[in-house]
């Protein structure tokens, strides 16, 4: 025992001996390089942040987590298959990730350094709750005025998954969310109506986007809009509010599901329940079916 306790002291010391050598030997332009990697790192991340390459980083996390399971355990065949995608990693990142890796470099080109902002957290939380709130109530007030006059809408609330991609295909905004805005947009006659409009965090960030289709076979005979609306639901976590041309129906649009039939306030409540708590929203969402509706 006092032999283990000794071999123990002593690589204790001899750890904080090699600390104390590093710290002697430490250079302001050692500083310097740990910040320019560390912001070269936030810039990445924030830029990333806008795509949905977040999710594909959770994705190939798990799939690391997984290849260290088949080695640990040596699972011969599954370590065979992720040794081969681990020695092909560089080119597999690069066709993964060829959209993000493109916007980043566009997004560099487009910056200066008097871009970054750090702002501050106070009441940053409680700021964005009332903006999201107020948003809603926005949409809301909108979507009666649409269902009376059977108006055509699609609105759509972006949530943890980032939906830059999809703000690129229209025309950026960035206003405050207003329901005369929204029927501006949605007019029959304006430039943007047949398109998505994209709002994040509480503010209007994009209209006329183009949204992803569902492939759906069993959708019946829904129309374009809510196509859309479904679609863009099942590849991220957005929630999508349709309002059909035909029928002037309300509709919401969630994890792939559609809820049919909505008044504005039930749709409210919808928004808020996952909006701003950001739970899941205890109603089964199912997808109805309905001829005519666009």
């Amino acid at each position: 025992m006092m032999e283990f306790l000794s071999g123990a002291w002593e690589s204790i010391t001899q750890f904080f001996w090699q600390v104390w050598a590093v710290l002697l030997n430490f250079h302001v332009r050692d500083l310097l390089d740990i910040f320019l990697v560390a912001l070269m790192i936030y810039g990445l991340i924030r830029l990333i942040r806008q795509t949905r390459g977040v999710q594909l980083l959770k994705g190939l996390f798990w799939l690391a987590a997984a290849a260290a399971l088949a080695g640990l355990f040596r699972l011969e065949a599954s370590w065979f298959i992720f040794r081969q995608a681990i020695d092909n990693a560089i080119v597999l990142l690069v066709v993964l990730f060829q959209p993000e890796i493109r916007a980043v470099f566009e997004r560099l080109g487009r910056s200066n350094v008097t871009s970054l902002k750090f702002l501050s957290q106070k009441n940053r939380a409680e700021l964005e709750r009332e903006r999201i709130e107020f948003s809603i109530h926005q949409v809301c007030e909108a979507c009666r005025q649409f269902c009376a006059e059977r108006t055509g809408a699609l609105i759509v609330f972006e949530r943890v998954t980032m939906l830059g991609e999809i703000i690129e295909t229209g025309t950026v905004i960035d206003a405050k969310v207003s329901h005369s805005l929204i029927g501006n947009i949605f007019s029959n006659k304006a430039p943007l109506h047949d398109g998505a409009a994209i709002i994040r965090k509480g503010r209007l960030e994009a209209a006329g986007c183009i949204l992803p289709l569902s492939q759906n076979p069993d959708m019946g005979d829904f129309g374009t809009r809510h196509r859309a609306a479904i679609g863009l639901s099942e590849q991220s976590d957005a929630m999508a509010v349709v309002v059909s041309e035909e029928t002037g129906t309300l509709s919401l649009a969630y994890k792939g599901k559609l809820m049919r039939g909505l008044n504005p306030e039930e749709l409210g409540e919808q928004l808020r329940s996952t909006l701003l708590t950001q739970e899941l929203v205890k109603k089964r969402f199912s997808l109805g079916r309905r001829k005519g509706d666009t």
